[in-house]
Formats: C-alpha cells, sequence, structure tokens
C-alpha cells in the first residue's frame, strides 16, 4: 500500500554538472521531515567517471568532456534520447530497505517497465544495471550520505549509442549497449511514453505515493 509521498520533477535537458551539484545540495540540505523526490532528466552529450573510475577506460579522446562524478561505478555515457532518473530518497524511512535492496529495486522498475514492452530484460549480480539478449540498456551508479541516497540510473530510449564505443561501459570491456528503440517502433520509444511507466513500478516497489510537479 502507497504510505510515502514522493514528488517527481520532469526537469527536461540540464547541464550534468549543475544538475549533480543540485543533487548534493538537495542532499547535504534536506531534514526529517523532506519529502522524498525523483528528478527525470536527460543530459547533453557528456562522460562521467564514477569514485573509482579508472581513466583507462575512456578508450578514446573526443569533444564529449568528461567529468569526474562522486557516484559508485565506472565510466559512462549520457546524452539526450537517454532517460536519467535521479533517486533523492531517506533509505531510512523504508523499514529493512539497504542499499543493496535500493539498486535492485531500481534495477527491477526497469525489468518491469521492459516487460510492459514486451522485452524480456534482466539484471546481473556481478554488474549493476539491467541487460537484454548480453547487451546492456540501463546503467546505474548510487551515492548514499547521511542515509539519503543521489544520482541513479541511465535508460537508454533512443538516442546515438556510438560514443559508448569511446569507454569501456562502466568499466567492461567489449560490453554492448543497447537501447529500446531496437526493440520497439521508434516512434514509442519516448522519454514521455516510458517515464511514467518507470516511475509507476518504482513508486510501487518501494510503497511510494507519486506526485508529478
Amino acid at each position: 500500500m502507497a504510505t510515502l509521498p514522493l514528488i517527481v520533477r520532469q526537469l527536461g535537458l540540464q547541464d550534468y554538472q549543475e544538475t549533480w551539484h543540485k543533487m548534493q545540495d538537495f542532499t547535504d540540505n534536506r531534514h526529517a521531515d523532506t519529502i522524498d523526490e525523483i528528478w527525470l532528466v536527460e543530459h547533453p552529450p557528456v562522460f562521467t567517471q564514477g569514485q573509482a573510475g579508472k581513466p583507462e577506460h575512456l578508450l578514446q579522446s573526443s569533444d564529449i568532456p568528461v567529468v569526474q562524478s562522486d557516484r559508485g561505478g565506472q565510466i559512462t555515457y549520457h546524452a539526450p534520447g537517454q532517460l536519467v532518473m535521479y533517486v533523492l530518497i531517506d533509505i531510512r524511512r523504508h523499514q529493512n530497505l539497504n542499499v543493496r535492496q535500493l539498486v535492485t529495486a531500481l534495477e527491477q522498475s526497469v525489468v518491469k517497465t521492459l516487460a510492459d514492452y514486451g522485452i524480456e530484460g534482466y539484471p546481473k549480480v556481478d554488474a549493476p544495471g539491467v541487460y537484454i539478449e548480453g547487451k546492456k540498456i540501463c546503467s546505474l551508479g548510487l551515492r548514499i550520505r547521511k542515509g539519503c541516497s543521489f544520482h541513479g540510473l541511465a535508460f537508454n530510449i533512443h538516442m546515438d549509442l556510438n560514443p559508448f564505443h569511446y569507454i569501456n561501459p562502466c568499466g567492461y570491456a567489449g560490453l554492448e549497449m543497447c537501447q529500446l528503440a531496437d526493440f520497439i517502433e521508434k516512434k514509442d520509444a519516448t522519454l514521455d511514453n516510458v517515464s511514467p511507466k518507470l516511475i509507476k513500478h518504482f513508486a510501487e516497489l518501494l510503497g511510494y505515493n507519486a506526485t508529478n510537479i
């Protein structure tokens, strides 16, 4: 039963670093009564390195900027046509929820969204994210501070995947990436189409009552 309020903000195209610093500020300034939030964004083309990201996973230079972030995980790529869902929640509000279980909830939200389109996606125990037929469609990286999460997931919907060839995605050499538009009609592969499904599944999994702002 949905009991916890959740604010969902549709922020559109946003600079990566500005959004990251806003997430840090939100997390540092929140208090016991601050309502949890989801931020849905797209970013202009950018590579982001995780906190322990290894520089050798950037295979070739380009005009795409590389930003050193404070999330978990290795290097990944963001660009328009990718649905980025930032998860700003107080984990302590959820009984028996730990970071691993939050990762699982995020993965299952994507798996269930793919199932809405008749697509079988699955997580991997040793490599967080969601995969279809061995290819990765969703990457995931979190940061936890004072019991609260920020950063989140990046779900490839309908984008230019070519820059993923400039990196070892998430630190895995030879990992192929895919996107929703590879499996359904391209006209249906839009963020406006996908995001309500993703939010619905995430809210149901963690007992939220979501409100769009």
